[in-house]
């Protein structure tokens, strides 16, 4: 096996709260502004990996409703599965991934988080049906 030429497999979860807004959890690593997620384990399917994910960063237990985009970070080689889902059940907790929470309107989308995690957000926000396909530097789209 080439390991110059493996990908890992990201998913994350767009939570959607009954005002249209979005739910950003800013990372206690870098103080990013992102929708909850990582990595897959390598035996973990991905709905599984989504639902864990989102539990972990958010204390929250979600259902997903829509695969809303799949994007590749062409510097990194990760390849990211987003989730537009809705909330089921639990409080917002702080973990030792995430610091702070924020509901958000995709205005305020775009002034926190950069371009690569906005747009994320932004395509499951929308109501198209056709899941988006992009491609990034890990801050800007490409």
């Amino acid at each position: 096996m080439d390991h110059h030429n493996t990908h890992s497999v990201s998913v994350a979860g767009v939570i959607i709260d009954d005002q249209g807004r979005a739910l950003l959890t800013q990372r206690r690593d870098n103080g990013h502004w992102e929708a909850p997620g990582g990595v897959l384990e390598r035996d973990e399917d991905i709905i599984t990996g989504l639902l864990r994910e989102v539990r972990e960063e958010t204390g929250l237990d979600v259902e997903p409703v829509t695969l809303t985009g799949v994007y590749k970070n062409m510097t990194r080689g990760i390849v990211a599965l987003v989730f537009r889902c809705k909330l089921i059940s639990g409080h917002l907790t702080e973990t030792d991934e995430t610091r702070s929470f924020r509901w958000v309107t995709a205005d305020e989308v775009r002034t926190l988080a950069s371009e690569a995690f906005a747009v994320r957000v932004l395509d499951a926000m929308r109501n198209d049906p056709t899941p988006a396909i992009r491609h990034h530097d890990g801050t800007h789209l490409l």
